[in-house]
Parts: structure tokens; C-alpha cells; sequence
């Protein structure tokens, strides 16, 4: 194997490596995430509340379009991202609305 060859096949690896951390860094932060919309979905419940507050989630999809092109991320990408995310919150929020009864 040529130097080019060796230092591209250790450069990809290194690459890849930290690709794989960040993989898992995304996923506990989501399942923290979603401990935490669990725990609203509960008191939601609780009070009589609806699952969706679209006045919230307009606030949250204006901050996360201005943080990601901040970050030099597709606001566009970004806001598909919320909406995948919020659609299971919802989701989640209903089972749990059926689970204590009020629904």
C-alpha cells in the first residue's frame, strides 16, 4: 500500500470513527429528549391539555432555523428534522392521553 493509500485509509477510519461518536451522542441526546416530552405528555394529561401547541413549535422552529444557519446547517433540513421529531412527540402524547384516560 502507497503512503496516499495509508494516510487516505487512516484518515477515513479516524473520520469514520467520530462520525460513529457523534451517531451516539444524537441518539442519547434524542432519548433524552424525549424523557423530557414524555414528562410533558404526562402532565398535558394530567390537566386536560392538548398534545400540540402550535404557538410553541412556531417559537422552536424560528429558534432551530437561526441556530442551524448559525452552524452553517440547511434551515430547511433543520425544520424537516423538527417536524419528524415533533410528529412523534405528538404521537407519544396521545398514547399517553389514552393510557391515563382523558382522552
Amino acid at each position: 500500500m502507497t503512503d496516499d493509500n495509508q494516510e487516505f485509509s487512516g484518515d477515513l477510519a479516524r473520520l469514520r470513527r467520530s462520525i460513529d461518536n457523534l451517531d451516539a451522542a444524537l441518539v442519547h441526546l434524542l432519548a433524552e429528549r424525549f424523557r423530557c416530552t414524555h414528562a410533558i405528555g404526562e402532565l398535558k394529561a394530567r390537566h386536560g391539555l392538548a398534545s400540540r401547541d402550535p404557538r410553541r413549535e412556531a417559537v422552536q422552529l424560528k429558534r432551530l432555523r437561526t441556530l442551524a444557519a448559525q452552524s452553517g446547517l440547511d434551515p430547511d433540513f433543520t425544520q424537516k428534522l423538527h417536524a419528524l421529531v415533533v410528529r412523534e412527540v405528538i404521537t407519544n402524547h396521545e398514547a399517553v392521553k389514552f393510557e391515563s384516560g382523558t382522552s
